[in-house]
């Protein structure tokens, strides 16, 4: 056989025997082994920027990645509740955000955007800014909006949530469907089906007011704790599903000012949408996150690594703290299958 040599400027994922344990540690030999890729990100909220470290491995059925990247700051405090002095209880938010887009109490999180079939135009070329669009209505959403050019423009967005996704990256994808305020307010940005579980706000329920046979959420008090969390910071900044306690309104009065109760109760996702199983650690200014998936998911809404000599381009993007206000890279990058 001759010798194989990489393309130029790849991410080359090498083969192995056996699959990693998804847990953020990332002490398997063959990671030490692994290429480096590294990736410059610049421009998020208040000038955040880092360099991305990317290895990859696969094994006959899956593909795996290792990520790290300096973060001066482990965020988990996604707006909380916090009980005020009055008795009433209040969600910490952040007072300059003017619609979906806050950059104080918030999570860290990474994306990754896949074209499908490479079906998005110039995407080779621009990368994820080709489904960028900045500025548009800006007096709902001063970031803009996210859609590919036209119909059958298909993305796959791997979005790793730090506070919201529980041993898991939420596979989403993305499409040309542009922004609408009452039926696509996230425009092109959508989430692969589930069957259930996943995240929702901590929120208590109450009489629907038009059919009282039925609860709707109330939104001025949370529903749930739970034994693990700490109830003077809020951390971990999540409630498990599993562990939830609801919460009556007798229990909250007793409870005193100042007292935080995390926003999110989130458990795993079952369904197209949970395919990426992860594992994630931050310590000393590090993330490290590590997660993979099948070659060939056999959903319309992923990309399929079925072709082991092709090239797979993808972006990166870091969110530091911030909802929306990510740091990028200037140009797309790509993976490629190191032959076995």
């Amino acid at each position: 056989m001759p010798a194989w040599d990489a393309p130029k400027g790849a991410l080359v994922a090498s083969p192995v025997d056996a699959a990693p344990t998804l847990d953020g540690v990332a002490d398997e030999a063959f990671w030490a082994d692994a290429e480096d890729f590294v990736v410059d990100v610049d421009g998020g909220f208040g000038g955040y920027e880092t360099k991305v470290n990317i290895k990859a491995v696969y094994t006959t059925d899956s593909v795996y990645f290792l990520v790290t990247y300096t973060d001066p700051t482990e965020s988990w405090y996604r707006y909380p509740w916090v009980k005020q002095e009055d008795g009433t209880w209040k969600q910490d938010k952040d007072p300059d955000d003017k619609g979906g887009d806050n950059n104080l109490n918030y999570e860290d999180k990474l994306a990754f955007i896949w074209p499908i079939n490479n079906s998005i135009e110039k995407f080779e070329t621009k990368g994820c800014y080709t489904a960028c669009h900045d500025g548009e209505n800006p007096d709902l959403k001063p970031y803009g909006n996210k859609y590919t050019a036209g119909e059958g423009q298909l993305g796959d967005i791997w979005h790793w949530k730090s506070v919201r996704n529980l041993n898991q990256i939420d596979d989403q994808y993305l499409d040309w469907t542009q922004f609408n305020a009452e039926t696509a307010k996230e425009a092109g940005r959508k989430s692969d089906p589930k069957e259930s579980g996943g995240y929702s706000d901590n929120f208590a329920s109450m009489p629907d007011p038009a059919d009282a046979t039925k609860t709707v959420p109330d939104k001025t008090m949370p529903g749930f704790t739970s034994p693990s969390i700490d109830l003077t910071t809020g951390a971990p900044g999540y409630i498990l599903d599993s562990e939830k306690v609801a919460l009556t309104k007798e229990e909250l009065d007793a409870m005193p000012a100042g007292t935080i109760i995390p926003g999110i109760v989130k458990s795993e996702i079952v369904g197209d949408r949970g395919q990426i199983s992860a594992g994630w650690v931050w310590a000393d200014g590090m993330w490290t996150i590590e997660f993979g998936r099948l070659l060939n998911t056999a959903s319309e809404f992923d990309v399929e690594f079925t072709d082991l000599a092709a090239q797979y381009f993808f972006g990166i993007a870091i969110f530091e703290n911030a909802q929306v206000r990510h740091a990028t890279q200037t140009a797309p990058s790509f993976l490629v299958f190191k032959p076995r």
